[in-house]
């Protein structure tokens, strides 16, 4: 038997971990981390400190035997194998356009020295690119996917934990050569990569379970019916939990589905239920477009969007800027707004709502306000947030989006209908009472400011262009 070398990526936990099950299988197993320059100057400082906490508790869970090491991982990752004898490396697949290349990278240097590179399941429920059309080919909306996905179907969560594995202990490793971050306490290190500040939500696994079995028990009945009330702690705030994999989506999924047959469940428990599992296949959904086609990370998913013309300049800083700090004089977008430089989360109904107003009502490019989700957001996904971004843009996977122009004040009576989430977030307005400090007022309200647009005008003005665009292909 001979030692394993398992790379941690997004799969911050040991319940539930089949590349851990692989790795034990032939021997004792070296825990290992990568804080990688590339991902770590593109994690937003809410994102880095909580992936600080991630990682010292999975330290904690495996009896403080994770190695943590800065640096390329196509000379960290061999280094390490090397050190210990591993004959293979083993890890959770990683779809993302960096993260496939970043992996060829490694296989093709441990290969040059007879060692093996392992891929055992991925962050989703169902691989990426797993489910095709009869055809064979992607699928580019939704709803036939969500389908697909479901008779596709996937596997049962792995019988692992902490004492699934013999760790094996970094500081008894001789290193090649003299590597001065092995010889530094974990939280000096982490801390001095990743940052001091508190991560705005605990993420780790002990505090997903938690969360996640609250959510279950009191949460979920009512999901169906108040999922989209921003005012209302009706989600389950997963979202970074499932980012850094310190609770897989086939848990979930099977608890859902441990919950007996939907006739015996009451239609709103059932609901409730499908409405879940649906938010989960969203975002099987976009880790699968951005597999099959990686170029979306930045670019639209529907070309003819290229042409939009997207306003530049100093009058689109302007408006970014007033998006940007919740200074629009639209209360639900200024509140969504705050909320995300406050907390690192954001309502996913409001998350529509602000990113409706940045491209159609101020026509500023996507990009830009993906770019500043994923400077703030916790849970900032690549494959999510871009492809939710072109989703709201019009320019992404859905069949026909780009004539929806959220409304912002029609959608904060609907979904905040005493206003008590605007008044929250927007000190400035909590002297008016119910539903009409959603009203933006013409010459603004004390502090808060006049609308920066109007937004009938600018849905017009918006969806002119956008037809254009449809003429023009």
């Amino acid at each position: 038997m001979s030692p394993s070398l398992l790379w941690f990526r997004r799969d911050l936990r040991v319940a539930d971990h089949p590349a851990l099950a692989m790795a034990a299988e032939n021997g004792p197993v070296l825990a290992v981390f990568v804080l990688d320059p590339t991902l770590v100057s593109t994690s937003g400082r809410p994102r880095a400190s909580a992936l600080r906490d991630a990682l010292l508790a999975l330290d904690e869970a495996i009896g403080h035997r994770l190695c943590v090491v800065r640096g390329d991982p196509a000379t960290e990752i061999p280094r390490l194998a090397e050190a210990i004898g591993a004959g293979t490396v083993v890890v959770s697949a990683d779809h993302g356009p960096y993260g496939t290349r970043r992996d060829a990278a490694v296989e093709r240097t441990l290969a040059e020295a007879g060692r093996g590179f392992v891929r055992v399941g991925s962050p989703y429920a169902v691989t990426p690119g797993r489910v095709l059309t009869a055809n064979g080919t992607p699928y580019k909306v939704f709803t036939p996917f969500r389908r697909a996905w479901y008779e596709h179907g996937w596997p049962a969560p792995a019988d692992t934990g902490s004492e699934s594995a013999e760790w094996l202990d970094p500081a008894e490793i001789a290193l090649p050569e003299h590597r001065p971050d092995t010889d530094r306490p974990l939280r000096d290190l982490l801390r001095s990569t990743l940052g001091t500040g508190d991560s705005p939500l605990e993420v780790c696994e002990s505090a997903a379970s938690a969360q996640w079995a609250d959510f279950l028990e009191h949460g979920l009945p009512g999901y169906a019916d108040d999922r989209d009330r921003p005012d209302l702690d009706a989600t389950s705030r997963l979202g970074a939990q499932l980012k850094f994999g310190t609770i897989h989506p086939r848990t979930i999924l099977a608890d859902l589905a441990a919950l007996g047959p939907t006739t015996g469940l009451g239609t709103g428990l059932a609901e409730s239920r499908d409405a879940f599992a649906s938010e989960l296949a969203w975002r099987e959904f976009y880790a699968d477009v951005l597999h099959h086609y990686p170029s979306t990370a930045g670019g639209n998913v529907d070309v003819r969007w290229d042409r939009f013309p997207w306003v530049s300049g100093d009058h689109a800083d302007e408006a970014f800027a007033a998006w940007r700090d919740g200074r629009t004089g639209y209360p639900i977008v200024d509140a969504g707004m705050r909320q995300l430089l406050a907390e690192g989360w954001m309502h996913n109904r409001l998350r529509m709502v602000v990113a409706s107003f940045l491209t159609k009502d101020l026509r500023v490019h996507w990009r830009r306000g993906a770019r500043h989700f994923m400077d703030h957001l916790v849970d900032g996904d690549l494959a999510s947030n871009q492809h939710g971004w072109q989703w709201t843009a019009g320019t992404g996977t859905d069949a026909a989006p780009y004539f929806r122009v959220f409304n912002p004040v029609t959608q904060g009576k609907r979904f905040d209908p005493e206003g008590d989430y605007v008044r929250r977030w927007v000190p400035e307005l909590r002297g008016i009472a119910g539903a009409a400090v959603h009203t933006p007022r013409e010459g603004g309200h004390g502090d808060y400011p006049a609308p920066i647009v109007d937004h009938a005008e600018a849905r017009r003005e918006a969806l002119a262009l956008y037809d254009s665009v449809i003429r023009g292909a």
